[in-house]
């Protein structure tokens, strides 16, 4: 069945079948904003929710990860991590499954990321579809990433009563077969996702106020814009939008070495094009001293940079650099900015 139903008095009874499968993530409350975390009661887990602090990323690209193990006499090394353990991320925004597909695309071109890539061949996606907005930060009608673009192995979708799920692959599949209260989509079900789909489509609109082509053609032209000496001004330098954005995959590597200088861990950690030394090499050379030139490097990391190279905007529309930014700097008034420059 390529559609199913499930009534929301099952959900919980659902998600305790889950939690048997594999280790389950979902976001739940934490004061008044929301978190990925591991389901222990599934009556903790929510499903309307503020895109959480941090992307599901953490759980597929750690922030701080083991490499490898090393011994300098006599030189040897091994690998830190011989196996990973299946895990089902549940109820996945569109955005931060258009950001998981990003990540897919940097880490399978060459050299591929075998860390990455065994995570993700252990992970199983269950995404839920806004038919709202989550907040007044999200761009995700201008990046198209307000209806789901595949990425995902079942994809909910809220019908009032019940949930209609998509089933997008074998994997998903079988998380939804042989269990009684999980029903083969009828027709009428599949009129009323038409229906939901149809009254979708008036509440979201472009934030932007130029088609997103529009918005590559100006960030072709906008490099030496004041635009990028406003936001410079404002900001400062936190490294927050980067924390919590879900396509930035910048790291560095440190190696942690015994008291006997001979064995040692090498990990990988986040590292973020916010930071000061960042573009730092040797000699001292600093080539982006300001924060304007830091901040312009990040939005050409989102509309420009990724789409020359793999075709693809890396601003999935989510807003978190935004809702985080502790000077208030607007993703949506930036990029609006430098189309109104454009117009003049």
């Amino acid at each position: 069945m390529k559609y199913a139903t499930l009534n929301k008095k099952d959900l919980n009874k659902w998600l305790e079948h889950l939690k048997k499968s594999a280790k389950l993530y979902a976001p739940r409350k934490k004061e008044n904003l929301f978190v990925f975390r591991p389901v222990k009661d599934v009556g903790d887990v929510v499903l309307e929710y503020v895109p959480t602090i941090l992307p599901p990323k953490k759980y597929y690209f750690p922030q701080k990860e083991k490499l490898l193990k090393f011994k300098i006499e006599p030189f040897q090394t091994a690998k830190a991590i011989e196996g990973f353990e299946d895990f089902i991320l549940f109820g996945v925004h569109t955005c931060d499954i258009a950001g998981i597909q990003c990540m897919d695309v940097v880490f399978r071109d060459g050299p591929e990321d075998p860390n990455y890539l065994n995570r993700k061949d252990k992970m199983i996606i269950i995404g839920i579809e806004c038919l709202r907005y989550c907040d007044k930060y999200a761009n995700c009608a201008s990046m198209g990433n307000h209806v789901p673009r595949g990425g995902y192995d079942l994809m909910m979708v809220d019908l009032g009563e019940k949930f209609i799920i998509h089933i997008n692959s074998e994997k998903g599949e079988k998380l939804v077969s042989k269990l009684d209260y999980i029903k083969e989509a009828a027709e009428a079900d599949m009129n009323a996702l038409e229906r939901c789909r149809e009254a979708k489509k008036k509440v979201f609109k472009e934030e932007f106020i130029g088609p997103l082509g529009k918005v590559y053609g100006v960030f072709d032209k906008s490099f030496g814009s004041d635009v990028w000496k406003d936001v410079g001004k404002k900001c400062v330098a936190c490294g927050n939008c980067t924390a919590v954005c879900p396509t930035c995959y910048c790291f560095d590597t440190q190696d942690d070495l015994e008291l006997s200088l001979n064995d040692g861990i090498r990990y990988r950690i986040w590292n973020s094009c916010q930071m000061d030394d960042f573009a730092k090499v040797a000699g001292g050379e600093d080539f982006r001293k300001g924060r304007d030139t830091r901040q312009r490097h990040r939005y050409y990391r989102k509309f420009k940079y990724p789409v020359d190279k793999f075709n693809r905007y890396f601003c999935t529309g989510c807003g978190r650099c935004t809702r985080t930014c502790m000077a208030g700097i607007n993703l949506v008034e930036t990029v609006n900015s430098l189309l109104s420059q454009e117009t003049l």
